[in-house]
């Protein structure tokens, strides 16, 4: 598995589909959707400048854009369930459908599952990476429970299986009811402590250039060199860009068992940020038959800023 990064985009305005507003937050540049579609995981090769030379060997090829809305090259999301109540634990349902409206029950299988499926609140302190099951009729679902009133938002990543087809990421809104206390984004640091873990972040996440992120896991003060594969990989880690949250899911380059991965306690992942801005980084592991998230905030224009305890890992 090489490295690489997919990045799609939401725009906050289509929280009105929904019949919900959400602000969004400043201090980005503009992402454009007019660009060539990535492959699943965003593995991004160096492209030929304009007059056909070779790449620049210090910049990945602009990020692949997609997943501006709930529906996406001929394919939609039919968020089923659009509302749950804070604290409760619900079913939530959905469908992929294609142009002609009926569900698709035929995927590509990747990284062990046939869809995966991210949920995060619109303040970017939950978040949930979770692996639904599909009935036979197209129809899939996963029992959530979303810890506090608000806006979140649901990410659904898959390939179909027909010939030719391109992964897609698509969104939709979901909110939950209930007495509704803002939350900001936590204060700064480049450790996260998760399950009694703790987790070391190095490098910088760059708009428009790749760049190494190195994550580094420790327990009781001692590394972790024993880490599982989880989804065919020692760590996976996803990004949302705060405010209209941009999406970027990341993989580390190589892969247990092809003889030169280790199994911690680095991690490491080359990433391209679409833009400058503030993003949540949310890294899963598997230790011990454990899945944990580690959580961070980051600036990409700048060096890593924060890091604390994740909310929690659901499957």
């Amino acid at each position: 598995m090489r490295a690489g990064v997919k990045i799609t985009a939401f725009a906050a305005a289509l929280a009105a589909t929904f019949g919900t507003a959400y602000g969004v937050g400043q201090g980005f540049d503009p992402v454009t959707a007019k660009e060539a579609p990535a492959g699943h995981g965003g593995h991004t090769e160096k492209s030929p400048t304009a007059e056909g030379g070779g790449g620049d060997a210090g910049r990945a090829s602009t990020p692949a854009v997609g997943g501006l809305g709930i529906s996406e090259g001929g394919y939609s999301l039919d968020l089923k369930t659009t509302r749950a109540a804070a604290g409760r634990q619900t079913d939530l349902r959905f469908a992929v459908r294609d142009g002609n409206g009926q569900p698709v029950t035929e995927y590509r299988r990747e990284h062990d599952k046939e869809l995966h499926l991210i949920l995060a609140s619109r303040d970017l302190n939950t978040y949930r990476h979770l692996h639904p099951t599909r009935a036979a009729d197209g129809t899939w679902s996963t029992p959530v429970n979303l810890p506090r009133a608000g806006g979140y938002r649901v990410f659904a990543d898959f390939t179909p299986a027909r010939k030719g087809a391109e992964n897609l990421v698509l969104g939709a809104d979901l909110e939950a009811s209930g007495p509704y206390e803002p939350k900001g984004l936590p204060a700064a640091g480049t450790t996260a402590k998760t399950d009694g873990y703790e987790v070391e972040l190095a490098g910088k996440l760059r708009p428009g250039a790749a760049g190494e992120l190195k994550l580094t896991v420790s327990r009781d003060g001692r590394p972790v060199t024993d880490l599982q594969p989880y989804l065919g990989a020692y760590g996976h880690l996803v990004a949302l860009r705060s405010g209209d949250l941009a999406y970027l899911h990341v993989h580390p380059g190589g892969e247990p068992g092809d003889g030169a991965t280790r199994p911690g306690p680095d991690i490491p992942f080359m990433a391209t940020a679409p833009s400058s801005g503030t993003y949540r980084l949310f890294l899963d592991f598997k230790h011990e038959g454990r899945v944990h998230t580690a959580a961070f905030t980051v600036r990409s224009d700048g060096p890593t800023a924060t890091g604390e305890t994740g909310e929690g890992h659901e499957h």
